[in-house]
């Protein structure tokens, strides 16, 4: 990475990835014969596989600074910096897709000669893949048409809500007891606060704000529903959906076996809203107060304690994953504390194959943190071990299994704090849990299916009002809440800063990540020997479709019967907090 952040060095490396990737791209680009011969197409993929491991569109530089931006939002150097990256990575990355493009497009009749090909054995999935989208692939000229235009038709009219959302103040209840001025951000996470005059007065003022964009967000989002429509009318997906299992690299009908056995399990959500309204002594939970923690957490968890008890967890499972959270730390991957201008939440980032994997966490000594540590450590020991088998062009995880490895770690993490927790402890983190693995699974799965309502009847109709948007989105959120959630007046608008549905379909992989990592989990608990299989999946990363990974398991995630294994788990965690709630006097036996 970069020792200095000098104007000469900046530019050194700005020219030296324009340097190599207008290298690949002046050699290539007036060339058609590794489009017919696999030994030329050989020599072009690892060229170009070598471009994409050193460089890509914005090389070390692009990475460096987005780094710092996430250190140091509030930075105009930074921004511009970044800003310049940005221009001239988008330029590349238009100029480079003539490559990928016209592989796409090798006529069928040739394509099983490439795939054949012993010498290119590697790069077959990465082949696969491409010659699945040509399908759906328009020109080249086309495709640049349609980057371009992609400002206007969607971004910015996504940009505008979550903007005009984010500027708004209020005057609400706060912590202290006091009235004071809060901005939107603020207001959305004291809508969960345990003292209910606050989390009413925060629910109060956030349904007056959505209320009041909720016109503006009804063009909004209409427009990015034609738009969607258009694309896929010309690219000639037959479902709204599609789109995105085809880039997900993942079988609709996995898709729709994940959607039927998550549905037909409504009940897990529905009895656990009705066990939190009883904890909470109300015979209906409001619509805000859905995720309000139950009971308090008091123990604080210092840094250092945390990675002792995720190291515990690590080493039991296998010592290679402790050795790689060893080198996270030893080499300074993690930046650990809050600081002005930092990111909020936390995420793991990598760039290219051969960059590093780094953290960034906003630690707070809470034990929601030795979770996000799990979760994204996950995510790290995910990114590592593809490293180590991996080609620069398999690097990386699909959509619908990206949070598999995460979830697993930050699960026996869970377990491991349970051992040495009172029961009433026990019972305020079971319940956390559970309403973390309620979101995580059956609110996304309603919101796919809210999202999936939305395009066909805006297919149908050409045109839906903000009653009609909020008719369809309470169906659906009631359809896993229950009615121990009562749907109250403004809830209807809750879609409004809802950012997921601009992202099209996204939400399943959050259900399929959770779900997946709890089968293996069961696996892992009959059989510690599995872990080896484990990490096979961890270690695939794109070199086959997560179907085909899973198959080479002896799992076949096509059947619904597999995702009921994963529910289970969850209806178990229920049914044990439930007992313990009774054995606390909290609640009557049934």
């Amino acid at each position: 990475m970069l020792k200095s952040e000098s104007k000469e060095t900046f530019n050194k490396h700005v020219e030296e990835t324009k340097l190599n990737s207008y290298k690949f791209i002046d050699k290539w680009k007036n060339r058609d014969d590794y489009l017919k011969n696999p030994k030329i197409l050989l020599q072009a993929l690892e060229e170009y596989e070598e471009w994409t491991s050193n460089y890509g569109p914005d090389g070390n530089i692009g990475y460096y600074y987005w780094l710092k931006s996430s250190l140091n939002k509030t930075d105009p150097k930074i921004k511009a910096k970044l800003n310049q990256i940005t221009d001239f990575a988008t330029k590349i990355s238009n100029d480079i897709q003539f490559f990928t493009m016209r592989i796409a497009k090798i006529p069928q009749i040739h394509q099983k000669t490439f795939l054949k090909y012993p010498q290119l054995n590697k790069y077959k999935h990465f082949l696969e893949n491409l010659f699945d989208e040509a399908k759906y692939l328009l020109t080249e000229d086309q495709e640049k048409i349609i980057n371009l235009k992609g400002p206007m038709s969607y971004s910015n009219w996504v940009k505008m809500t979550s903007s005009l959302l984010s500027k708004e103040e209020m005057i609400i209840l706060a912590e202290d007891g006091k009235k004071s001025k809060k901005n939107f951000s603020e207001i959305l996470g004291l809508i969960d606060n345990q003292k209910k005059e606050i989390r009413d007065s925060a629910a109060k003022a956030f349904n007056k704000i959505q209320e009041k964009y909720v016109e503006i967000a009804e063009h909004e989002i209409n427009s990015i529903l034609q738009d969607k429509k258009i694309e896929d009318e010309l690219r000639g997906f037959k479902r709204p959906d599609s789109e995105r299992h085809n880039s997900d690299d993942i079988k609709t009908e996995v898709v729709d076996a994940l959607i039927k056995a998550v549905s037909n399990r409504f009940d897990i959500s529905k009895d656990y809203y009705k066990l939190k309204a009883k904890l909470m002594k109300v015979n209906k939970l409001k619509y805000h107060e859905r995720n309000v923690p139950y009971g308090t957490i008091e123990k604080d968890y210092k840094y250092s304690e945390c990675v002792d008890l995720i190291d515990k967890v690590l080493v039991k499972i296998d010592k290679e994953f402790s050795n790689t959270f060893k080198i996270f730390r030893e080499e300074k991957r993690i930046d650990v504390y809050p600081q002005k201008g930092k990111s909020s939440g936390a995420f793991c980032v990598h760039g290219t194959i051969k960059q590093p994997t780094y953290i960034l966490l906003n630690y707070t000594n809470k034990l929601r943190d030795v979770s996000t540590l799990a979760h994204e450590l996950g995510h790290g020991i995910n990114n590592e071990m593809i490293k180590k088998k991996q080609n620069g062009l398999n690097f990386g995880t699909p959509t619908s299994t990206a949070e598999v490895a995460s979830t697993f770690i930050e699960d026996f993490v869970f377990d491991e704090i349970l051992k040495n927790s009172n029961d009433e402890t026990k019972l305020s983190i079971m319940m956390s849990k559970l309403n973390d693995d309620i979101s995580t699974i059956f609110r996304q799965i309603a919101c796919y299916k809210f999202e999936l309502e939305l395009h066909t009847k805006f297919r149908e109709k050409g045109y839906l009002s903000k009653d009609e948007i909020g008719k369809i989105f309470q169906k659906h959120m009631e359809s896993y809440m229950g009615t121990a959630v009562e749907q109250t007046k403004g809830s209807k608008n809750w879609w409004v800063y809802w950012k997921h549905i601009r992202s099209y379909f996204y939400v399943y992989s959050y259900a399929s990540g959770l779900l997946i990592s709890k089968s293996l989990q069961n696996s892992y608990k009959k059989d510690p020997k599995y872990i080896n299989k484990i990490k096979d999946f961890m270690s695939a990363g794109l070199c086959k479709s997560p179907a085909d990974i899973f198959l080479s398991l002896n799992i076949n995630i096509s059947n619904q019967d597999f995702w009921k294994k994963g529910l289970d788990e969850v209806s178990k965690l229920l049914e044990d907090t439930e007992q313990l709630a009774i054995k606390l006097g909290k609640i009557k036996s049934k």
